[in-house]
């Protein structure tokens, strides 16, 4: 199967969200009636673009009975998936609402160790999947084992292939990228703190955030860069303008899913070929929905749209 926008999720998960009246330490919590989700990066950004109208197929990597217990409910939800083998047991993770406090704890577990094989079986399946012009997103942790430096692999993959590559991750892939560029990275994607950390200073301003996002640019390291700053929007820089776009304001309830569905509503703005400003509006306004709602629930299309309407949209 080869897809217009391909998502992968190497390191999937199946969310638990449950709430208790407190998290004291040593007694026994008790707790609601969990609220079951598939999790994992690239599975929310694809579920979120099928929320908003569009169609994307989910790469993933599974294993044992909560692997095929994914594919189920992600099926049960619409969501097209190509799943290879991968090793162990997919994980599980948790959060927890504090009644008492509503402070919001996340457990999120490592995942199963990956070894050169596996990552092997991954490249090649993503290879059958991907054809010219495809998409392809990369959002979410690396597995245990799985290099820093796959990201840049992947990106020869794609490039390979004519295919645009889009990538939202962390750490030291993230660093990676940046120290090593890579002509066919088409999008990269990282918050204000990563972004203050790969500079060496702060970033205190939209200007500030935009100078070095566009320094990454003139080194190659992306075509284009995207930094969110939180309350204070995201930032876009091309090497054909800048964009800076704030949220509606809204009542926050989860931030949970904010960071896949503004992925999943850019990645489907540039499929339905908008220009790059409207694009990150979009996507904005589909953060702005996605922490209006509980736990691991994600956007929709009719109140993503109505919220772009309070979302600002400034060509710096």
């Amino acid at each position: 199967m080869r897809a217009h926008i391909l998502t992968i999720t190497l390191n999937p998960t199946v969310d638990f969200s449950t709430a208790t009246a407190n998290v004291v330490p040593e007694l026994k919590l008790r707790c609601a009636e969990p609220q079951i989700d598939p999790g994992g990066g690239g599975i929310n950004v694809a579920r979120a673009i099928r929320l908003l109208g569009g169609q994307a197929v989910a790469l993933i990597a599974i294993g044992g009975s909560t692997g095929a217990q994914l594919l189920q409910r992600l099926a049960h939800e619409g969501v097209a998936t190509v799943a290879f083998q991968g090793p162990g047991e997919t994980r599980q993770s948790i959060s927890v609402i504090d009644e008492g406090t509503q402070a919001q704890y996340r457990f999120v577990m490592p995942g199963p160790q990956w070894h050169e094989d596996d990552v092997r079986r991954g490249l090649n399946s993503i290879d059958q999947a991907t054809g010219d012009d495809t998409l392809v997103v990369l959002s979410g942790s690396q597995p245990p084992g799985v290099a820093k430096d796959f990201p840049s692999i992947l990106a020869d993959h794609v490039g390979d292939r004519g295919a645009r590559l889009i990538v939202d991750t962390s750490g030291p892939a993230l660093r990676h990228l940046v120290e090593k560029p890579h002509a066919s990275l088409h999008l990269l994607r990282m918050d204000d703190a990563e972004a203050e950390d790969l500079a060496g200073r702060s970033l205190p301003s939209v200007e500030d955030t935009d100078a070095f996002c566009r320094d990454l640019i003139s080194r190659g390291v992306a075509r284009s860069i995207i930094v969110a700053r939180g309350a204070d929007g995201s930032v876009l820089s091309t090497s054909e303008g800048s964009w800076h776009s704030v949220g509606a304001p809204v009542e926050v309830r989860s931030k949970v899913g904010a960071g896949d569905s503004f992925v999943g509503a850019y990645t489907l703005g540039l499929a339905e070929d908008r220009d790059p400003g409207e694009c990150l509006r979009f996507a904005v306004a589909a953060a702005s929905n996605a922490v209006m709602t509980d736990a691991t629930r994600l956007c929709d299309r009719e109140t993503t749209d109505r919220l772009m309407r309070d979302c600002t949209l400034r060509k710096l």
